[in-house]
């Protein structure tokens, strides 16, 4: 595949991008991007806090719009990366609980956590989803691939691009986040 042919493909997915919400129903773009944008605003002012979680490349991401959230944000933003804290979950509980346990200890209600997952379908991601809901924060998912993804069920905004690879998820939600945050910031 040639440079135009890579570009025209990202640009076919980020144009279809979609948005739902807890329910399951469409949501424009612009809507859904609006709403994301007056959450966000408002942890900054009742003093709340964005968790971050994904796994490979999505933690990568989650740790540079975390840095991007708090610095250019004004907003606390936290992931669960540290080698420490991640190691010690997984060896005590499992891998698949460490962010989950981590939700359970440090969120509190009105919170926000953004779970990126290219498959939608990582069970740590999803177990932090399902623990975010249960204490009440406010969930936001980004994934791809497979349409019906479990990760796309449990946000109360699921961001979601028809990407069929790991590289055009990864490439589709770095340009879903940084819009967010320009739009945030500005």
């Amino acid at each position: 595949m040639n440079w135009i042919s890579t570009v025209e493909d990202l640009g076919r997915i980020l144009a279809g991008l979609v948005f739902t919400d807890g329910a399951g129903e469409t949501i424009d773009v612009d809507d859904a991007f609006a709403r994301l944008i007056e959450q966000t605003s408002a942890l900054r002012t009742g003093r709340g806090s964005a968790f971050f979680v994904g796994n490979g490349a999505s933690a990568t991401m989650a740790s540079h719009y975390a840095a991007d959230l708090a610095k250019n944000g004004g907003i606390r933003a936290e992931v669960f990366t540290d080698p420490a804290l991640l190691t010690a979950y997984s060896n005590d509980l499992d891998y698949e609980s460490a962010f989950a346990e981590s939700i359970r200890l440090r969120a509190c209600p009105g919170d926000m956590l953004i779970a990126i997952s290219s498959s939608g379908q990582s069970p740590n991601i999803l177990n932090a989803a399902r623990a975010a809901r249960e204490r009440e924060l406010t969930v936001v998912t980004l994934s791809g691939m497979d349409r019906d993804n479990e990760l796309r069920k449990l946000g109360d905004l699921n961001a979601y691009v028809a990407a069929s690879t790991y590289s055009r998820a990864e490439t589709s939600h770095t340009a879903v986040l940084h819009h967010w945050l320009d739009n945030l910031v500005i």
